[in-house]
């Protein structure tokens, strides 16, 4: 019974986010046609989603956006969308995602909001973020800080990281368990994370 519950639950998943990459496509969106499979597999009961430090560059009431580019930036573009999930791989709605990140050179905008945003999950527990590739600096991988909160609920501060990297070997913050599933199409990136929270 159980079993039966987790396969239909992740074939929904899969199904799910397939159909909300090609509902909010444009014409030319490449990115957005792309299948990942979920990272991490959502189990009944299985663990949520790894915590990371928020380190030293989060600045608050970031404005409400999915999309941090801005005219004139430098770097390839990147796309990540997925699910916020709870341990019984129930869809989140309305969970709070907030963004930021260095920019392509690895330099963080501590004076303004530049690649700073929230934006909340839909009816289906769905996020969509487009961004840049955040550059490396000394002692850090490339990554992406977020801090996830379902309504009401307690707070997920972590860091997503990209594959292959030569640098996560070096870097003594990066978790495997954090690691985005990601697919290139023509110049950018797509890449995938699912979050699984706590909700006790």
């Amino acid at each position: 019974m159980t079993t039966h519950h987790n396969v239909s639950r992740r074939g929904v998943l899969l199904t799910g986010v397939s159909g909300f990459a090609l509902a909010t496509a444009g014409p030319n969106d490449v990115l957005a046609q792309q299948e990942l499979s979920p990272t991490p597999a959502c189990e009944d009961g299985g663990a949520p989603t790894v915590r990371q430090t928020e380190g030293p560059y989060f600045k608050p009431r970031s404005p409400e956006r999915s999309d941090l580019r801005e005219a004139g930036m430098r770097g390839q573009p990147v796309e990540v969308s997925g699910f916020v999930l709870a341990r019984n791989c129930r869809p989140i709605a309305r969970a709070l995602i907030d963004f930021w990140q260095a920019d392509s050179e690895g330099e963080y905008d501590n004076q303004g909001f530049r690649l700073r945003g929230h934006q909340f999950t839909d009816a289906e527990g769905r996020y969509r973020l487009r961004t840049v590739m955040p550059g490396a600096y000394p002692g850090r991988t490339r990554h992406i800080h977020v801090k996830v909160q379902p309504p009401g609920g307690r707070l997920l501060t972590t860091q997503l990281y990209f594959p292959g990297e030569a640098n996560n070997r070096s870097d003594g913050l990066f978790r495997r368990e954090l690691l985005m599933r990601v697919a290139k199409a023509e110049g950018s990136l797509a890449a995938r994370f699912d979050f699984v929270l706590d909700l006790l």
